[in-house]
């Protein structure tokens, strides 16, 4: 059994070590320097999806050739009419604030000859306005931000910890809680693993930015650690959920069976000129759209899906052999190195690439402020739905919302801060787990069931049929992980299953109610 005796007190809880959550912590941490602020994360510091963001960071920082506008009518025409303009508008200008600090932080973006960011172009994009470092954006980000993080006394980083469940009304009082009425978050129990014990974290403010959802899927560029967890917890918790549906699949991950999970080429490839040709090595993208290789994500990817559908054929291709291979290995040296230790060479080799599921595009519903509707819960980052993106995001305004929105949640939190007090009679993790001896292979069969079903019925291309068999299939799966998650002992996987299931019911069902085909949501029957 798991230890419950830890209950620990924390003004400030962020869950995720994401650009999202960091960025929340280093402001707050700085700004409220008595104030104690709490990271968990489920695996190493540096483990998230900001980590393995290649292409960069979009905003506008030449304003000779580009303008708030623009980069605001490529945001709309992205998100295919879902977009909330007001939101889109309140991100793009806050951009180059945001982009600032970054720098002073300590982020180093890529510089051209005469001294000057290099800005990249990718799909989507009318003007070049991507700031990047080579093709590990991510990463770059994410050091500079821990060696910030990490020199903060007041900040108390612990890793191999996973929130297993909000503390809110529900635990407090004894009772069920109706969805949609107002409730609070009184902080989280979390599963130390390396201890083997469930601590109870209360605190006056939390913050969700636990990332994506990629591991519903077979094929992702996203880590194993997207597993749906903030969703799923949230979800648990009664918060308001939106427009799940819309998931965004990157076009070209680097088909190389067997490895897990995909290796991403980057959008930013596509922008530097390379040409997508089918399985027989030629052109198809100027079928779908005038905008060719640079038109947006689920355009591309649907296309591509259609190239293999038609075919048969297990992948198509990238041809970057008529570039500047100088600039082109200067600038994608990781893409490169990978491509060379599977016998690519890309300068003469095309590069066989498949779409990916990448990106949800919904999830928590957050306002300007990143505040749910749960009282004192905030969000930010992809587990959240901003109206940002609609339907489909556009490229590099990924990061640029985390950082955004974490800035808005801090601003907001720090005005309550002051008379903000500790919610009293917090109960202690209750664990019922009796089976010592659960099998781990249910949970990887589970695991991968839910993938299969996922893949197979609610991937780029849907149908009304396709819906009502995951519909059917993940109500079994949900009937038994609930059976095994209230009799086993606890256990990281059996909580990620549980989130899975979760957030793959969840995209399937507001797939259902969808009427229209609209950005990442393609449904053949409404065509």
């Amino acid at each position: 059994m798991f230890s419950n005796k830890n209950k620990i007190t924390t003004d400030f809880l962020v869950i995720g070590s994401g650009v999202s959550g960091l960025t929340f912590a280093l402001k707050i941490a700085t700004k409220h320097k008595n104030a104690k602020v709490t990271i968990v994360t489920k695996d190493t510091q540096s483990e998230s999806n900001t980590k393995y963001a290649q292409g960069g960071i979009a905003t506008v920082y030449n304003q000779t050739l580009d303008s708030f506008e623009q980069h605001i009518q490529d945001t709309l025409i992205a998100g295919d009419g879902l977009c909330d303009e007001s939101v889109v508008r309140m991100v793009i200008e806050n951009a180059p604030k945001r982009l600032q600090e970054l720098i002073d932080w300590g982020t180093e973006f890529d510089k051209n000859e005469q001294g000057n960011y290099d800005l990249g172009k990718e799909g989507g994009h009318s003007q070049n306005r991507i700031l990047h470092h080579t093709d590990i954006t991510g990463a770059e980000i994410e050091r500079a931000l821990l060696a910030q993080v990490n020199a903060l006394p007041n900040i108390d980083f612990l890793t191999h910890h996973f929130a297993i469940d909000l503390i809110t009304e529900h635990q407090v009082k004894q009772k069920p809680i109706k969805r949609n009425s107002k409730v609070s978050c009184y902080g989280a129990y979390v599963l130390d693993k390396k201890n083997n014990q469930v601590k109870t974290f209360v605190s006056k403010f939390t913050l969700l930015a636990s990332g994506g959802n990629g591991q519903v899927y077979q094929t992702t560029t996203n880590p194993e650690i997207a597993t749906g967890d903030g969703v799923g917890i949230a979800y648990r918790a009664k918060a308001e959920i939106s427009e799940m549906e819309f998931i965004q699949f990157h076009p070209t991950a680097l088909y190389n069976p067997g490895e897990y999970p995909a290796f991403l080429i980057s959008e930013a490839v596509r922008g530097f000129g390379a040409k997508l040709k089918d399985f027989y090595g030629k052109p198809f993208i100027h079928k779908y759209d005038e905008r060719e290789e640079l038109a947006s994500r689920d355009i591309v990817a649907r296309a591509i899906d259609n190239e293999l559908k038609k075919s048969g054929k297990p992948h198509v291709y990238l041809d970057c052999t008529m570039l500047d291979m100088d600039k082109f290995k200067e600038h994608f040296p990781n893409i490169t190195q990978k491509c060379a230790s599977l016998n690519i060479n890309v300068c003469t080799d095309y590069i066989p690439v498949v779409p990916a599921s990448h990106y949800i595009c919904g999830g928590v519903a957050v306002n300007k402020k990143a505040k749910t509707s749960i009282k004192n819960l905030y969000a930010c980052g992809e587990v959240t739905k901003t109206g940002l993106h609609g339907g489909n995001r556009l490229a590099s305004n990924s990061l640029l919302e985390g950082l955004v929105y974490a800035h808005k949640a801090f601003k907001h939190i720090s005005k309550k801060y002051k008379n903000a007090k500790f919610p009293k009679n917090i109960p202690v993790w209750n664990d019922n787990g009796v089976l010592k001896n659960m099998e781990e292979v249910l949970i990887t069969h589970d695991r991968n069931e839910v993938k299969t079903i996922m893949t197979n019925y609610v991937g780029i291309v849907r149908s009304n049929e396709r819906l009502l068999r995951a519909e059917r299939k993940l109500k079994v799966l949900y009937e038994d992980n609930k059976r095994l998650y209230d009799n086993s002992e606890l256990s990281v996987e059996l909580c990620e299953l549980r989130n899975l299931i979760t957030t793959a019911y969840l995209i399937t069902q507001f797939s259902k109610k969808r009427t229209k085909n609209c950005g990442g949501f393609y449904n053949l029957d409404l065509a």
